[in-house]
């Protein structure tokens, strides 16, 4: 899965963009926070993961 599709999935869901970290940007919604790997693309058994874990639709 492509970073750009996988942060529009965030994004559209009411995540928005909390801060750079050294290799990830991280992602919040107000109280949970999702570390997004800083590639062209991400492995598209951890992009699964997130969605399923912040129940992304």
């Amino acid at each position: 899965m492509k970073q750009r599709d996988l942060i529009k999935l965030l994004e559209n869901n009411g995540w928005r963009f909390f801060r750079s970290g050294g290799n990830h940007d991280i992602y919040t919604d107000g109280t949970h926070m999702e570390p997004i790997p800083r590639h062209k693309e991400i492995n598209e058994q951890l992009a699964k993961a997130i969605i399923k874990r912040r129940g992304l639709k």
